[in-house]
Order: C-alpha cells, then structure tokens, then sequence
C-alpha cells in the first residue's frame, strides 16, 4: 500500500474511531502511531518520534498562555464577573423589546473576552442569564437559541484557546491572530444582537421589555465594574498595544480576576484548589489532544498526503474561492460532532497548504492570518448547527424543560446571522484584516 493510500485509509479509520467515541487524542495518537510504525517497518523510528514530537511540542513557550486563560476563566466565575456583566448589559439593553436577550449577547461577549472558551461561556452565562429569560416570560426557543449562539462569543472575541493552538499549528504571531480576530468578533455579536431584534420583531409574544433604568442607576452600576474593567484593559490592550506577550497578558488576566474573586469573598481556599484541579485536567486533556495531534501530522508528512493534496487541487484548475468555500462548508459539516480543537487539529495539516498554495491576492502572512478566523467562524457555527451541535446540547443540559425542537428553532435566526456574516468575510478580507494592518 502506498504511502497517499495509507493517509487515506488512516483519516477513514481515525473518523470512524472519533464517532465510536474513541477520544479524539487518543484516536490521532494510535492512527499516528501505528501507522509510522507501518511505513518505517520498525518501531525503532517511532519511539525517537515520540521523544522528539513530545519535547518540540511541549516545550514551545506558546503552549504556556492555555492553563493560564483557562486559570482566568475560572476566577472570573468565582468573582461573579458573569453576573456583573449581564447585570450592567440589562441596564443599557433591557427596555428594548427583546432586551434581556440581547444582555445576554453583551454579557457572553465581556465574558469571552476574559475566559477565551466557548463551552465555559454558554455554561457560565446560562446559569446567570437563563432564570431571568425565563421569569420575564422568554420562550423557550429564544433562550436557549441565545445562550448557545452567545457561548461560541468565547472563543470567537479574543483571547482564544483555539487561536493559540492553530497558531502553533501554522507557525504565526499570536497577537496578530488575536488582532484580527476582534473586528469579526464585536461584528459577530452585533449580529446577534439584530438577528434577536428581527426575531421578537416577528414573535412580539416571545420576547418581553424591562422598565427603562434612569442614567444615574446606569452609571452608578458601570462603576462597580471598574475592576473588571481593568483586567480587559490589561489583557486585551497589553496585546494590542504590543506592550505583553499574549502569555504575559495571560498572567496579569488570571492574577487580577484572582484578586477580584477574593476580594468579593468567592476565593475561599477550597475554591482555589477547584480552580488549579481544573486547569490541570483542562490542560492535560488539550495538551494530550495536542501530542496525539503532533503524532498524527508526523506521519502524514510521511505519506506526502498533505503535499499531494494540495499538488492535485491546485492541478485541477479551480478558482481558489470556490476551494475555500468547500473547505469551509466541510467545516461547518463536521464542527457538529467534533469540538473545535479536535477539528482544527485534524484538518489544518491537510487544509492548509492547501490554502497557502491559492492566490488570493494577499501576502501569505494575511492568508494564514485570514484563514484560521474564517476557520475558526465555521467550526463554531457547526457547534450551534442542528442536529448534532454540542453548544445545543450543553444548552438543553440546563434547561430541561425545553424541548430539543425548540433549543433547533431558536437557534434559526443565529445560524443565519452568521451565514450571512461568514460570506462577507470571506468576500472582503480587509474587513478581518483592517485592524491588523492599522496596528501592524
């Protein structure tokens, strides 16, 4: 068997693993593994491989800022800044018809820009959020819809777990990625925020208003805040002005949302030791999807299938738009029943020299750049997408009394909202790419 048809047969065998329900890392690392094993005809090379893929990866200063943000996340739940956030997003949007809703959109964008995880986000802010949707006369359908398409905020508004990773991957500029990422964030929570708006506007029975809050009681809650404030400040703006590496920011982040739980009393020692136990098993888990992903690309580079892959499409002649569009359609297919840094692990070794061999009138730098948000866009949306979307779920795990049909419903208008904002992205890229040409 050739070593093309090898990586073919393997990407088989690894896909039907992760659908038996084979952990992902453990899925790459054994297809990985095994199938060095058969092209070298020894075992000898494949342990120097392990030796030599587990220290380069392991050991890359970049890996650092992933316990660090998930260290953040987990001190801004414990301070309560969830529940500031949608308090304050309540104030300025909850007189509006569907209001209340659209605080939740604010509240998991502040949120996600703290935490920098999708799942932490729809879980954290549901707890907060979906009582007060549900006592204000909120369908079903509208809450849950809104929680789930609020959650992917987390990862799609920087920082970003999963820009860290494929920015290792691909070999480009944290900071950068996070730069670029901030326009088609802010823009994919305004889009919720009117598909919520052209929603209610269609259901008035769905979505009730507040009493309007007087300015005075609006600031005076803003100011309780500044805390927290400070911390975005720090983390978002110490990136953006150049001034922290994204780990350095990451630190700064994880220390000041540490100090704010302790001093509103959510930082007892046991809580502490939660925290720590979690970002441990968080990070083991990744970072364990993450060698079993470095295994798994070792031995593609072996069977050349990468290389022939991107050889044979650029042979057929294609115009590149229509190559990305495929790719990204295939990404919103499988982003259901894959979480987002399964996907991204598995796909990008084969994916992108695909798109770095196109022409798309930008500097390879601002492909790669360009790329991974639309990338990382469609892989979300794939995780609000019915039927198999694992945002619904999570979503439907905490509200039981909601039936799936109606988490599907509501989801509707989100998925179209990011549809529509997914096309214009991908037709004018100096939309993701003005903020990371103005600072750069």
């Amino acid at each position: 068997m050739s070593g093309i048809a090898l990586g073919l047969w393997s990407f088989v065998i690894l896909l039907g693993m992760v659908f038996a329900r084979v952990p992902i890392g453990l899925a790459m690392f054994l297809c990985g593994g095994v199938g060095y094993w058969i092209i070298t005809g020894t075992p000898w090379p494949l342990l120097n491989q392990l030796k030599t893929v587990t220290f380069s990866t392991f050991s890359s200063y970049d890996f650092s800022v992933v316990p660090l943000f998930l260290l953040m996340g987990q001190f801004a739940a414990y301070g309560g800044i969830s529940g500031k956030l949608f308090r304050n997003a309540e104030n300025w949007l909850g007189h509006r018809k569907g209001g209340i809703a659209m605080a939740t959109i604010g509240a998991c964008a502040g949120f996600g820009a703290i935490c920098g995880s999708s799942m932490a986000t729809a879980a954290t802010m549901s707890q907060v959020a979906l009582p007060e949707l549900r006592r204000n006369g909120y369908s079903g359908a509208l809450a849950t819809g809104t929680l789930a398409a609020g959650g992917t905020l987390g990862i799609l508004i920087p920082p970003s777990i999963i820009l860290v990773i494929y920015a290792s991957l691909t070999e480009q500029n944290i900071a950068k990625l996070f730069v670029a990422a901030f326009v088609p964030g802010i823009l994919a929570a305004l889009g919720y925020i009117l598909a919520i708006r052209v929603y209610v506007h269609f259901h008035p029975g769905e979505g009730t208003r507040l009493e309007r809050k007087p300015y005075g009681q609006r600031f005076s809650d803003l100011a309780k805040i500044w805390d927290i404030v400070i911390v975005f400040v720090l983390v978002l703006g110490g990136i953006y002005g150049g001034f922290f590496t994204p780990t350095e920011a990451a630190a700064f982040g994880a220390l000041g949302c540490g100090l704010i739980a302790w001093a509103r009393g959510g930082m007892t020692r046991e809580k502490l030791m939660e925290a720590i136990v979690y970002t441990a098993v968080a990070s083991a888990m990744m970072f364990f999807i993450v060698l079993g992903a470095g295994l798994y690309n070792s031995f593609l580079a072996l069977t050349q299938l990468p290389q022939q892959a991107a050889e044979i499409v650029v042979g057929f002649g294609l115009n590149p738009w229509t190559i990305l569009s495929a790719i990204l359609i295939l990404y919103l297919i499988l982003g259901g029943p894959m979480d987002s840094l399964s996907m991204i692990l598995l796909t990008i070794p084969i994916f992108f020299p695909i798109i770095m061999s196109l022409d798309f009138g930008l500097t390879p730098e601002e492909t790669a750049i360009w790329f991974g948000i639309l990338v990382l866009i469609s892989v979300e949306v794939g995780l609000i997408s019915p039927p198999v979307g694992m945002n619904l779920f999570i979503i439907q795990s905490m509200a039981k009394d909601v039936p799936t049909g109606q988490v599907f419903r509501g989801v509707v208008p989100f998925i179209i909202s990011d549809v529509i904002r997914t096309v214009i992205l991908v037709a004018f890229p100096s939309i993701t790419l003005w903020l990371l040409r103005t600072i750069y």
